[in-house]
């Protein structure tokens, strides 16, 4: 497979596309998965079944248990659908579709009974290509991709890799495209990857953001949520600040002359330097004093009322002490207070 496509399209890629993929493959691999107790609970029958019978069972439980291995990681396929401008592909949304492992083919039946209902919500958006889950695009994923260019001459194909790998920063999306390259004298088509951006517009914003800060299903407390709302931020801030440090180390090289000037790319630095003024402005400063006095003053006044129960908790233990000494002595005495 080649490194990088050369066909000079620009890809933008939305967020309910891999969140769409994403809760597709949830979904099949939740539902393949059987649960655990019942499966502890066949594993005891079958070893009870091979005590007491022949071994032929304990075959039939090792090629249960192999397919059941094999299950656990299933393949999940779909269709992406979006516009293209010019050189410009934008993939909007997509939609789920049945394979048939045998074939290595999707159903066609339902796959143009979908893009019927979408075409009738969705009169701009077209079939662009299809998607799938993996860790790496296979040989048999091209009998797919050739089966969709009577819909699209050129279609993408969007691969989620849905092993988690804590190490890695970047998104596990790989967008592909085919090329035809020669080889060994054969003109063959193959998957070659393209880099692709985010693009968000308000409405997907605002749903990632909801789903980012849902209230866990335990019932987490209101401080689970801050403290998991602040953890992002610092996340944020933290990511900035290294961007920031690779710039500035990247400055200071070419300022030495160990790497060589790039007008392009100082242009792009003064650009964004030249915002950071608007951030100092008076009405800044002011809105920004403002809130500050008053997170301020909300905690000066939560630590006075804290006080003030303190002191009225010791007042009331002291009357009831005092009022207890003064019936043991019996003189005539009233409360502290």
């Amino acid at each position: 497979m080649a490194e990088s496509s050369s066909s000079g399209l620009t890809f933008k890629l939305h967020p309910l596309v891999m969140v769409n993929i994403s809760d597709h493959y949830s979904r099949v691999k939740s539902q393949m998965n059987p649960p655990i107790a019942a499966h502890n609970a066949t594993a005891t029958t079958t070893a009870t079944n091979n005590n007491n019978n022949n071994g032929a069972e304990a075959v039939e439980t090792a090629s249960s248990s192999s397919s059941s291995s094999s299950a656990s990681s299933p393949r999940v396929f779909g269709c992406v659908i979006g516009v293209q401008r010019g050189r410009t592909v934008e993939i909007f949304n997509s939609f789920e579709l049945l394979y048939d492992p045998e074939t290595h083919s999707l159903e066609r039946g339902f796959l143009e009974k979908k893009q019927e209902l979408y075409k009738k919500v969705f009169p701009h958006f077209y079939i662009l290509g299809w998607y799938s889950t993996g860790s790496d695009a296979q040989e048999s994923d091209m009998t797919i991709h050739k089966a969709l260019m009577d819909i699209n001459e050129s279609p993408v194909y969007v691969l989620l890799n849905p092993v988690i790998n804590p190490a890695q920063k970047d998104l596990p999306i790989t967008i592909y495209e085919s090329e035809l390259h020669v080889i060994d004298g054969v003109p063959q088509l193959i998957f070659v990857s393209s880099s692709y951006t985010i693009e968000t517009v308000e409405a997907e914003r605002i749903s990632v953001d909801h789903v980012a800060h849902l209230k866990p299903s335990d019932g987490g407390s209101a401080a689970t949520q801050l403290a998991a709302h602040l953890t992002g931020i610092h996340s944020a801030i933290k990511m900035l600040n290294s961007r920031i440090r690779v710039l500035h180390h990247y400055l200071l090289a070419m300022q030495k002359g160990e790497i060589p000037c790039e007008n392009s790319l100082l242009r792009q630095v003064s650009s964004l330097l030249r915002r950071l003024p608007a951030v100092e402005s008076g009405k800044f400063q002011d809105d920004f004093l403002m809130e500050y006095n008053d997170t301020l003053l909300i905690t000066y006044l939560a630590v006075l009322t804290n006080c003030s129960s303190t002191m009225n908790e010791l007042v009331d233990k002291f009357n009831t002490a005092y009022d207890r000494h003064s019936r043991r002595g019996g003189g005539g005495r009233t409360a502290f207070f």
